[in-house]
């Protein structure tokens, strides 16, 4: 069996969770089968049963688009692009940025279409901001894909019932399965030589947070909060890659105003390579996840592996990955009441994220039994290789 990727993400062109599952799971599956990764870049690997080529869009198609309109466009030339000479069984798509691509695949070649739903389009509608008009190409290009594909894999149950609510699909057609880590790549460890780079304090506790600046993380409410946490704690905030110049204004002005009053508020400014990230995770006194729509949140369960307490708010699937006052502290989040994926009361929210990091900050005892109970609770539920025999299992049902 062979089984064709088509992703947007893949390393070294990574910048969020999508990424990482591809990048992940496209090496399990290579224990298991042949596995061939068609991504956005110029990417060129070959390895045993795995091979990875990126693609450039074309060159004459997205230039003089109209603005937020040529990344749009980029994307759907390279779907055109993914779908010559396929020689794959399977082909499976991951975000809307390649649905088009697998839709395309099926009717070409009469290949069994699967796609991973790593987050829906109709729940994202900050998008705009960033998309403009393109966000309804992007929804559109979404709603065909999961009406098409002959298999919907869902990172969580609570994605299985938005997709169902979203899109009336058949509950059959939609099957869960979760996210997972690399067990002995993420763990706690020793070195000192990222904190030291980057000037935090290795004498003193921080908060952390790992992500994209962009309205689903939630990153606004985490520096809205910082006034509210303890004032001995570090917080170290490694977030880039912004969606829009007005979120990443708003970012910039936020940490100015706290840093005038507060010196030990360390923003990086980049997403960091992954041995920098894993010390961070490991060393944290604490880890704050303050999304306001999270399928799965891949970055909860990285710094669960590195001995890491959660502190996130209860949303999506969140809820199956940390367990309250067990591997962490979930904050409630109450939606407005038009069903928009903001805070009800953000001042509120902000405060009550501060309150529950003060909580495991103060209590030693607490972090001690988080990190342990965290560690083993990955151990046992999110791994790759089981990850990758889900996969294949699904894969096979449908031949």
């Amino acid at each position: 069996m062979k089984v064709v990727f088509y992703t947007n993400e893949y390393p070294p062109y990574t910048y969020g969770g999508a990424g990482v599952a591809v990048e992940y799971l496209t090496r399990e599956l290579a224990k298991l089968m042949d596995v061939e990764v068609r991504c956005f870049g110029d990417q060129r690997v070959k390895r045993p049963r795995l091979q990875v080529t990126g693609y450039r869009p074309w060159s004459e198609l997205a230039p003089g688009a109209h603005k937020g309109f040529d990344k749009a466009l980029e994307a759907v030339g390279i779907n055109l692009q993914f779908c010559k000479n396929n020689t794959a069984d399977i082909v499976h798509c991951h975000t809307w940025y390649t649905n088009l691509g697998g839709f395309f695949a099926k009717i070409l070649y009469a290949t069994p279409f699967v796609m991973t739903t790593h987050s829906l389009e109709p729940l994202r509608p900050w998008k705009r901001e960033q998309l403009g008009r393109a966000y309804d190409l992007s929804c559109w290009i979404e709603r065909n894909a999961v009406n098409a594909a002959d298999a919907v894999i869902a990172v969580s149950g609570g994605m299985k019932k938005d997709i169902i609510s979203c899109y009336g699909v058949p509950a059959s057609k939609v099957h869960v399965i979760h996210n997972g880590i690399d067990l002995a790549e993420y763990r706690k460890t020793s070195s000192t030589a990222a904190r030291r780079k980057w000037g935090i304090d290795l004498e003193k506790p921080y908060v952390l947070f790992v992500g994209r600046i962009t309205r689903q993380k939630g990153i606004i409410h985490l520096v809205n909060a910082i006034p509210h946490i303890d004032p001995q704690a570090q917080v170290v905030l490694c977030a880039g890659a912004p969606d829009t110049k007005e979120i990443a204004a708003e970012m910039e002005a936020g940490v100015a105003r706290i840093q005038k009053t507060r010196k030990n508020v360390i923003w990086i400014q980049k997403m960091l390579p992954k041995n920098e990230v894993i010390e961070l995770y490991g060393n944290a006194a604490v880890f704050c996840c303050p999304s306001i729509y999270e399928p799965f949140g891949i970055i909860n369960v990285e710094a669960m592996a590195c001995g890491t307490p959660v502190v996130a708010s209860a949303v999506g699937g969140i809820l199956e990955v940390v367990v309250p006052e067990k591997t962490g502290l979930l904050v409630p989040f109450t939606a407005k009441k038009d069903g928009a994926y903001e805070p009800r009361d953000p001042k509120k929210f902000s405060r009550d994220l501060a309150a529950a990091l003060n909580r495991v900050l103060r209590s030693p005892f607490l972090q001690k039994r988080f990190a342990a109970e965290g560690r083993r609770r990955v151990e046992k539920n999110f791994s790759w290789a089981g990850v990758a025999k889900k996969t294949c299992a699904l894969y096979r049902s449908l031949l």
